[in-house]
């Protein structure tokens, strides 16, 4: 099952119909997006490109990313996304890792790549040699791929060391592309989808089952996110959908209700990628409405492990609202979720341990990292090193990652539990939590503090407003005021960065 299969047949029903919008303005309907896709998958042929190489796109988010993507499908190639906001050598290391053939790219990316001493060939997509490629005899069907062919190389963030590819599967995005419409929500194709995020991530995968079903494709002019734009897009198309980050959402809010927007046209928001924050997602559901759903996944398991529903995010009267709003859901359709210790078995309700998944979706393992990849399983399941617990209902809640714990005294503290009570005090905009080093209690509870405009919050309040909700040994010893929280491209706060301040003295 080759992906770029779902292009041809919507185009064959659907041809006429708008595809690719730059802004408001429509560039390709479906007819021509099939075509484009299709020649490009030619060229690559023509190239010597064969059924399983490698091709990488280090582009911001246009267009011809989707046409490029679907192109790279029809010739039975591999698709290797490379988000732009990357510095050129470590796009470089990328490539050579994955050992790709071709890089399509812009002229601005094209002289970082370049200057990282990249050889393989490079295209850029605004340019003459994509021009001819668009001109070439298309390809007249899609190249044979099965379920278990690799279809996407994902390269994790690599916040600690070098990034790990993660081979997808053509089955593997099929079975988070159906999963998505059971488990989290509808397209149809008088939808549109908003890409604000980059599409060499999770807003990336949500293309295809917009192109399964027709649904429109809106690239915003900037080229990434932008508040204003995002709702006057929405305003303009109506019934959109978008991936967004908690960072985002939190954004957009705080755009809202400074400048009185309402979300008009915005129909679904999905959240993934990090923590959302109770005293978050609650001010979104009240300022932008019910159209949120949360999905849980990562890379080794693309947006498959578990989603909340619109209904779970959006409802009050239930009398676990808050601890279910609070988790990340119950599983997904296409998989198992457990908890369980660090020998795989399976714990208890309510117990916190890692969380385990297998299913479809999940990887069969790392590009060409065996070690790596024998280390990610214990008794076929894939170890999220997520920790979390699960209620009687199959509701998921997550603490930390497995290293982010802080160990204190003997005790388990999770840095997540501390963020929610700091973030509930209206003074504080951002918080995260981290450990530091000590030699009688083994480690001290740290918080790294962004104040909201004009905020006089002091460290005695947040001390009194800890102690008012969690154990006394769980406070923060120390508070450091910052201006930001350093993140990843991704919107990921960087806790590594933040030790490495602590160990440095800051």
């Amino acid at each position: 099952m080759n992906l770029a299969n779902w292009l041809v047949r919507t185009a064959a029903v659907n041809g006429g119909k708008p595809a690719l919008f730059h802004g408001r303005k429509p560039v390709a309907d479906y007819a021509t997006f099939a075509r484009q896709a299709a020649c490009i998958g030619a060229a690559l042929v023509a190239q010597g490109v064969m059924p399983g190489d490698r091709v990488a796109i280090f582009l911001k988010n246009t267009p011809e990313y989707l046409a490029v993507k679907y192109g790279i499908w029809f010739a039975g190639a591999a698709a290797v996304p490379i988000n732009a906001k990357l510095h050129g050598k470590e796009a470089a290391w990328i490539i050579e890792n994955a050992g790709a053939t071709l890089v399509f790219t812009s002229l601005e990316l094209q002289k970082e790549l370049v200057n990282a001493g990249v050889s393989c060939p490079q295209v850029d997509v605004f340019g003459a040699d994509y021009q001819k490629i668009l001109d070439t005899e298309p390809l007249p069907e899609v190249v044979s791929r099965q379920p278990d062919d690799l279809a996407w190389l994902f390269y994790t963030s690599g916040t600690t060391g070098k990034p790990k590819g993660v081979i997808v599967s053509h089955g593997m995005l099929v079975a988070m592309s159906l999963s998505y419409f059971v488990d989290a929500d509808q397209v149809k194709k008088e939808d549109t989808t908003l890409y604000a995020a980059p599409l060499s991530h999770g807003a990336g995968i949500y293309s295809m089952m917009h192109v399964l079903v027709g649904a429109g494709h809106v690239f915003p002019p900037s080229g990434g996110f932008d508040e204003a734009e995002i709702f006057k897009l929405a305003k303009h198309f109506g019934s959109v959908h978008m991936f967004a980050a908690p960072t985002m959402v939190k954004r957009m809010t705080e755009v809202a209700k400074s400048s009185g927007k309402t979300g008009e046209g915005l129909r679904t928001v999905v959240y993934a990628g990090g923590p959302m924050y109770l005293a978050d997602i609650v001010d979104a559901v009240e300022h932008l409405g019910p159209i949120f759903v949360q999905i849980y996944g990562q890379g080794e398991c693309p947006m498959s492990i578990t989603a909340l529903s619109r209904a779970d995010v959006a409802e009050r009267d239930h009398p676990r609202w808050r601890e279910r709003v609070s988790s990340v859901g119950r599983a997904q359709s296409v998989v198992e979720v457990m908890i369980g210790d660090e020998n795989g078995v399976q714990l208890p309700h309510g117990e916190i341990g890692e969380i385990l998944v297998r299913g479809e979706p999940v990887m069969p393992g790392y590009w060409q990292n065996d070690a790596a990849t024998a280390k990610a399983f214990v008794n076929d399941w894939l170890l999220t090193g997520d920790m979390g617990f699960m209620d009687r209902d199959g509701y998921l809640t997550m603490k930390d990652r497995s290293k982010d714990m802080i160990i204190s005294g003997g005790s388990n503290i999770y840095p997540r539990e501390v963020e929610e009570v700091l973030l509930s005090h209206e003074g504080v905009s951002e918080a995260s939590v981290v450990g530091r080093e000590n030699p009688d209690w083994g480690e001290d509870v740290v918080a790294f503090v962004v104040k909201t405009f004009d905020s006089s919050v002091s460290e005695d309040e947040l001390d009194a407003l800890c102690l008012a909700q969690i154990a006394r040994f769980k406070r923060p010893k120390t508070y450091f005021w910052v201006q930001e929280l350093p993140k990843n491209n991704y919107g990921k706060v960087l806790k590594t960065v933040l030790r490495d301040r602590l160990a440095s003295s800051i």
